[in-house]
């Protein structure tokens, strides 16, 4: 993967004219912004995009984030604006967005998503003590619930193409089934060589079992000639039995055989002499009850018991069953004569093996493989992408696999987990890539990066984040800030994730977003909860400036539960301090415990954290407690009053607009009658106590 600043294919967005416009693009985490400018195109040059020098992705930047070269690329959503053009009149213009993987748009492949990523996190957590054969099989086991994974999500989308009958639909399904089919294919080949390691012997058996799930084209024709009333008499008898023996099932074949040695009395020795040497064909075991030296002598004299039969002319009278013994044989030309029936050059390697070279090694494979897609293909048509990935693996080039899929497939899925799989096997060398994060790493930062720009999988992202050490979580960092908190929940559950990880800087940004989204709102007590929450002492003081103007204008508090349980909270800042504590000024004197409420009440103002604009309101709040029969302020206290009343007249810099105020006038004179009558009863009071 070192080719990352070579010249992508180009893609036509639809709509767009690039011809006499030139393109402006802006980048985003996910997807490309692309609309038209007024600028026209001189010499037909693409222009390199203005962001380059900024995009985290710009060592990959024409390939991956520009219109996104790779198969499967998502059709752009398109939208209408209005531009101007030279001479200043308004012209159509359109902006057009360009998404990286829109496979995760899909719905059907929501399964994929959400299972895989639960396999993913148990094969993170399993014991790294295991180890040999426990580890291996532990191994293989997870390779297989992947692979389950996407069989099922396979026949999903297949149900879902049956059942549609928008012709749009059902041939963006039959697409996915395709590239499904293709996934597996080429995981349960990874699988076998890979992660498995299949020996010389299991080797054959496995690659049998490979061809025989992936290859089914001739189902359909199987079940055809077996639900025929005389399946011998059948046009497609003798194709079925080929089939059969080209994949190696040899009791199914003998099965059909007997059918046509029954129909056929005049071939009943031929069938016996054939059904003999396929019921003797040496066989590899998966068990260890025979040596790969023991099964080539027994392989080698049923081989020249097969040459022996063939040369004496035994099968000379039936042509079909001549051609079935020239297969036993391994003749590549009576096995390439059934190339239809095969219709892949790796259906073709694996017949040519399985008659020809049975104990064949793993290191061996490259030059069949090479030499059987030759012949198979013949000079007729030239690989598909899927050969070459094929190919890659079969010659053990893991990193080529891994980068011709990155190519090929419309997403990141498969690369991730697969290469994520194979370094838990050890396999892939500690392969630094030239912009620092190694190849697992790299892969699972993209897949996880694609899942971001979706309202809901985003969180699936966030774990596979936790499981890149060197770059995660600055990618968690960045991305998580870019999610949309459209709804207090989904605000709550990113903050959860910040507050496990210890982001303390993200929890701030997340509670400030809300705080501020509540006050455009109105909603007081949700705005408070959020900045104290985000620890935000300037935007608490903001809310509770708020708060106290709310109740000046109505006469009472809302939220009341919020700020009666401040607790600690109002430390944060004086002004919610005061808040709290003038609250609680409200419910003393609710309470009827006058002494602490005008203890209270003096301390606020004394201490000095009730802002200057609301004095004449602790003032005002004043009068009822002087008003009291029993005598609540002592004379110090009131004398405290008098200051602060004096303060605030005094010190008022619209001092003449104050006095012009009838009504603040009005409430300055009946403060001071209040303080003056007040103070003469504490007087007279505390006289006759010291006189007594």
């Amino acid at each position: 993967m070192d080719e990352g600043d070579a010249e992508p294919p180009l893609v036509v967005v639809p709509g767009a004219d690039s011809s006499s416009r030139q393109l402006c693009f802006a980048w985003g985490p996910a997807e490309v912004l692309v609309c038209e400018t007024l600028f026209g195109r001189a010499g037909g040059s693409r222009s390199r995009c203005p962001s380059r020098s900024r995009c985290p992705s710009r060592s990959r930047c024409p390939s991956r984030c520009w219109a996104e070269g790779r198969a499967g690329a998502a059709a752009p959503a398109l939208t209408d604006s209005v531009a101007g053009t030279e001479d200043g009149a308004p012209s159509s213009s359109r902006v057009f967005v360009v998404r990286r993987d829109q496979d995760i748009y899909i719905q059907t492949l929501r399964k994929l998503f959400n299972e895989s990523h639960g396999i993913f996190m148990g094969l993170q957590r399993s014991e790294e003590e295991l180890a040999g054969k426990s580890r291996k099989a532990q191994l293989v086991q997870v390779s297989k619930n992947y692979r389950s994974v996407i069989r099922a999500c396979m026949e999903d989308m297949h149900q879902a193409a049956v059942s549609t009958r928008d012709p749009a639909l059902q041939g963006q399904y039959s697409t996915q089934v395709s590239i499904l089919s293709a996934m597996e294919l080429i995981w349960n080949l990874c699988e076998i060589l890979f992660v498995e390691a299949a020996t010389a012997g299991p080797l054959l058996l496995r690659l049998l079992d490979w061809v025989r799930l992936h290859v089914c084209d001739v189902d359909s024709m199987v079940r055809e000639v077996l639900s025929s009333e005389s399946p011998s008499k059948h046009k497609l008898f003798w194709n079925v039995v080929d089939v059969f023996v080209l994949q190696g099932r040899m009791d199914e074949a003998r099965h059909l055989l007997s059918k046509e040695a029954s129909a056929n009395p005049t071939s009943m020795n031929m069938y016996r002499i054939l059904d003999d040497l396929m019921k003797k064909m040496p066989v590899p075991s998966l068990s260890n009850t025979q040596t790969l030296t023991e099964l080539e002598l027994k392989w080698q004299h049923w081989h020249e018991e097969c040459q022996r039969y063939l040369q004496d002319g035994t099968f000379a009278s039936n042509p079909h069953m001549e051609s079935i013994c020239k297969i036993l044989l391994g003749d590549e030309d009576a096995i390439l004569e059934k190339k239809e029936l095969m219709t892949t050059w790796y259906h073709f390697l694996v017949t040519r093996l399985l008659y020809s070279h049975p104990t064949v090694k793993p290191m061996e494979l490259r030059f069949y493989a090479q030499s059987s897609m030759d012949l198979f293909l013949g000079g007729e048509s030239s690989p598909e992408p899927l050969d070459m990935i094929l190919m890659a693996a079969f010659e053990f080039e893991m990193h080529q696999v891994i980068k011709e899929c990155s190519i090929v497939l419309s997403n990141w899925w498969f690369v991730a987990h697969l290469t994520d799989l194979l370094d838990h096997c050890k396999l892939l060398q500690s392969h630094n890539l030239y912009f620092g994060s190694n190849m697992r790493e790299f892969l699972l930062l993209e897949y996880a990066s694609g899942l971001f720009s979706h309202h809901s999988l985003w969180q699936l992202g966030v774990d596979y984040f936790d499981h890149c050490p060197q770059y995660g979580r600055v990618y968690l960092e960045l991305h998580i800030e870019r999610i949309p908190l459209s709804t207090e929940q989904k605000a709550l559950k990113v903050l959860r994730i910040c507050e496990q990880r210890q982001m303390h800087e993200q929890v701030r940004s997340v509670c400030k977003i809300m705080a501020m989204k509540a006050l455009r709102n109105n909603r007081l007590g949700s705005a408070l909860s959020w900045s104290i929450r985000a620890k935000d002492a300037a935007f608490a003081t903001l809310i509770s400036d708020r708060f106290l103007k709310d109740y000046c204008e109505r006469g009472c508090f809302s939220d009341l539960d919020l700020i009666d349980n401040l607790g600690p909270s109002m430390l944060l800042s004086d002004r919610l301090t005061f808040l709290g504590k003038y609250r609680e000024f409200h419910r003393l004197y609710g309470e009827q415990r006058f002494a602490e409420a005008a203890r209270l009440l003096l301390t606020l103002m004394t201490a000095h954290i009730a802002p200057c604009s609301f004095w004449m309101t602790l003032l005002t709040d004043a009068l009822p407690l002087l008003e009291q029969k029993e005598v609540i302020f002592s004379a110090e206290q009131t004398y405290e009053l008098m200051r602060c009343l004096e303060d605030l007249t005094a010190g008022n810099p619209d001092k003449k607009k104050f006095q012009d105020d009838d009504i603040e006038t009005t409430k300055v004179e009946m403060l001071r009658l209040a303080l003056a009558r007040n103070l003469a009863r504490v007087i007279v009071k505390e006289g006759t106590v010291e006189g007594s």
